[in-house]
This record gives structure tokens, C-alpha cells and sequence, in this order.
């Protein structure tokens, strides 16, 4: 009887090293902090085993039976504890509770060794512990690539759409896994069945690692590619800047060569007492003075996006304001901040051209604080309804979630950031604060 529970209470402590493993990528998106998060739910996972080991050997029920529902249990703790979509929580669950699948498919394989004459279906205490081992193993040797590259995987946007096909590949190896099992142990002693048995086992550990490998591999190029893109675009943001500021320049000193002309006309009909011609002189005047900024800000990136979109909003009718005070040298990345406002100017942009052209406005505040944090706020009028579940912003041109503002808050986030978006009698805001690089 002890054995039993024993027996069963070790194979229900693989959760422990999967939710370990499971919260390693996405250390920067948890809702509380790891120590209290461990005190949270040390504990009871422990006592949980306990228990499934109990009414495992009392009440004769399954072992795979307790582990799939105690399993379900903790996924949907962990899909609630992290702030990051449900796809990418769903398939960081659906890959751990993968490999740790197949590592139990090659403790089975491995029984006989262990426990060699005992009948214990499909483990004995040996092959339960043997597996708890692997697991934590596994962990010790996933450690760094888990909260490097992985934690990188999460932070990027560039192939959200991934993730909708990502749990496929997991899934299905999990049930490949269980229509493994034998039924009856004591048919893998018969003839070669066990070295397959083991041998299917570990190729099937194998190829799932492989596919994890070729994912981490088409999105690390996805991501270079889209960082590419960003910086492209910054320099094409620049390009339209310099023109624009060309333009403005060339403008403002044709008006100064003109100025001692407009001010001889103006004494003569001063002179002369011509109020009439004077004020319509003085509009005509007025409305030659060439319009744009020739400055928003002396970082040279975030003035060529602020004037960018600064154009492109002039060009639809919608009024923006700046006030951007950031020094030339910045602790944070260019391109993350770039991108940051990049998605809210277009955001609000697009808004705006939704909006009664009596209503449109824009305002955008951005300064450095502390040395190596900007603070950023953009607010504008909106017309219409925003869908939001759950926390997350709906896209209002396509079903399913807004890229743009979901990429705003993990570029914040992931340095230890933070964003916040609320929205009220017309006004969509969006504060956020941007760390540099730890």
C-alpha cells in the first residue's frame, strides 16, 4: 500500500519541475513575484500529490486519469498568473507537458531495467522516480536556453500568428505518447518489444526537440527580418523628415528674402492711413508663412518619426502636438522607443480620420527621467466603441486581438516597463515608461 502511494505521488510530482520550467520564460510577465509565487504554490502542488497518491491507491482510480486533471489545473493557473497572451501561455504549457510526455513513454521503456520481475502498471516506484529525475533534469539543461532564448520568443511580435499553430505539434505528441502505453506491461518483456518501446521513445523526444529547434530557428529569422523592417522604416521616416525639413528650410528663407519687401509695402499703406489694404495685405502675408516644425525633439530618431506622422496627420486633417524633451543620448533602445510611438502615432492617427473633424486632436508628451527612463503619453479623441477582452485590445480592422497595442506593452514590459491604456468621454490615452536595457 505505501508503495503504491509512493509510487503515485511521484509521478504526480513531475508538475512541480513543469511549472518551474514553465514560468523560467516568462519570469518578467508573472503578476506577483517568484518567491511569492513559489510560496503560493509549492504547497499545495505538494499537497496535491499527496492526495492524488491517496486516492490513487484507496479508491484504485488511474494514475493518468489524476495527472491529466491535476495537469488541466495547473494550466489554467499558469495561463492566469502571466500577462501574456493565451495562445503563447497555452503553448508554453502544451511544450513542457510535450517533452515531459516523452520522457514518460522512456521511463516505461526503462522499467523493466529498473524493477525487473515487478508488476506495477505502468510504473513501478523505481520507473516513477526514475521519470521525476529526467524531469528535473531536463530542467537543469533547458535553464539557460529557457530564459534567453525562449524569454525572447515571447517578447517579439513579428510572428504572433505562430502561436496559433504552435500547441498543434505539442499535442499531438502527447497522444502519440498514450496510445503508446501498454495496456499490460508484461507484452514488452516479449522478444525485442522493449528496446522499440525505448526506442520509439526517445525518437519521438528527438523529433519533438527537433521541431522546437526549427521553430526557435524560423523565429529568430522572422525576428531579424522584422527588425530589419523597423529600421528601414526608421530610415525611411528620416528620409521623409530631412525632405520635409528641406522643404521647410528652403521655405522659410525665400519668406526672410521677402520680409524687407513685405515691410516696405506694409510702411506705404501705413503711411498713406490704407487700414483696409493694410489688414488684407497683412492676411495674404499671414497665410504665405511656411507651416511645420523645424525641431521637435534633439534625439534624431524620435524626430524623424514625431515629424513624420507629424505630416501625415497634417495631411488628414488632424491637429497634433508635441512636446518631446529627450537629449540626443538615450539608455533606451531607439528602435524599441521608435516602435513604441511609431504604433501609437498610427494608432491615434487612425483613430482621428474616424473621428468628427470638430473633434480631432492629439497630444504627445515625452521626457527623460532618472537618466534612463522615458516616459511617454499619447492621448487622442476617438469616435465609436473600443472591444476589449480580458485586459487585452481587439483589432478593429480583423478578428482577434490589436498587434499594434499588444507589441506596445511587451516592448514596455520587457524590461521591467510598464504601460497603461484607459479610455473616457472621447479620449483614448496611452502612458507608458520605458527602461533601458538591464
Amino acid at each position: 500500500m505505501m508503495t503504491d502511494f509512493l509510487r503515485s505521488a511521484s509521478e504526480l510530482m513531475i508538475l512541480l519541475p513543469g511549472m518551474l520550467l514553465a514560468c523560467l520564460p516568462v519570469k518578467g510577465y508573472l503578476r506577483t513575484s517568484p518567491v511569492r509565487l513559489a510560496a503560493a504554490t509549492v504547497p499545495p502542488v505538494l499537497f496535491l500529490c499527496c492526495a492524488g497518491g491517496a486516492v490513487s491507491c484507496l479508491f484504485h482510480v488511474g494514475i493518468l486519469w489524476l495527472l491529466f486533471s491535476s495537469a488541466a489545473v495547473m494550466g489554467v493557473i499558469y495561463v492566469h498568473m502571466v500577462r501574456i497572451t493565451r495562445w503563447k501561455s497555452v503553448s508554453v504549457f502544451l511544450a513542457i507537458c510535450g517533452v515531459f510526455s516523452c520522457m514518460g513513454s522512456t521511463a516505461i521503456a526503462a522499467n523493466g531495467i529498473l524493477s525487473p520481475g515487478e508488476a506495477a502498471p505502468p510504473l513501478s516506484l523505481r520507473g516513477a522516480l526514475f521519470w521525476f529525475a529526467l524531469c528535473c533534469l531536463s530542467v537543469l539543461a533547458v535553464w539557460h536556453p529557457a530564459t534567453h532564448s525562449a524569454r525572447k520568443l515571447l517578447e517579439d511580435e513579428s510572428f504572433a500568428q505562430t502561436w496559433y499553430v504552435f500547441w498543434i505539434v505539442p499535442t499531438l505528441f502527447i497522444g502519440l505518447n498514450l496510445f503508446m502505453i501498454p495496456k499490460d506491461p508484461d507484452i514488452l518483456e516479449h522478444g525485442r518489444l522493449r528496446q522499440l518501446y525505448l526506442l520509439l521513445s526517445l525518437a519521438f523526444l528527438f523529433l519533438l526537440l527537433l521541431f522546437y529547434a526549427l521553430f526557435y530557428l524560423m523565429a529568430s529569422s522572422l525576428n531579424r527580418n522584422d527588425r530589419l523592417r523597423r529600421e528601414n522604416q526608421l530610415l525611411s521616416m528620416q528620409q521623409a523628415r530631412y525632405d520635409s525639413l528641406r522643404s521647410a528650410i528652403e521655405r522659410t528663407r525665400q519668406s526672410r528674402h521677402d520680409m524687407r519687401h513685405h515691410f516696405h509695402i506694409l510702411q506705404g499703406f501705413a503711411a498713406q492711413e490704407n487700414w483696409e489694404n493694410l489688414a488684407a495685405y497683412l492676411d495674404e502675408v499671414q497665410g504665405s508663412i511656411p507651416e511645420g516644425d523645424l525641431g521637435l525633439c534633439e534625439n534624431t530618431a524620435v524626430d524623424s518619426v514625431a515629424g513624420y506622422f507629424a505630416m501625415r496627420c497634417r495631411e488628414q486633417g488632424i491637429p497634433v502636438t508635441f512636446a518631446l524633451d529627450l537629449p540626443q543620448q538615450l539608455a533606451v533602445p531607439e528602435i524599441d522607443l521608435c516602435s513604441v510611438l511609431s504604433n501609437l502615432l498610427e494608432n491615434a492617427m487612425e483613430a482621428g480620420m474616424k473621428t468628427a473633424p470638430e473633434r480631432r486632436q492629439t497630444k504627445v508628451r515625452a521626457q527623460l527621467y532618472s537618466g534612463h527612463m522615458v516616459l511617454l503619453s499619447v492621448e487622442n479623441a476617438y469616435d465609436g466603441k473600443i472591444r476589449e477582452k480580458d485586459g487585452v485590445f481587439l483589432s478593429s480592422k480583423r478578428p482577434g486581438e490589436g498587434v499594434g497595442l499588444q507589441a506596445v506593452r511587451h516592448t514596455a514590459e520587457k524590461n521591467g516597463g510598464y504601460v497603461r491604456f484607459h479610455y473616457g468621454d472621447g479620449i483614448f490615452a496611452a502612458n507608458v515608461i520605458l527602461r533601458g536595457g538591464m
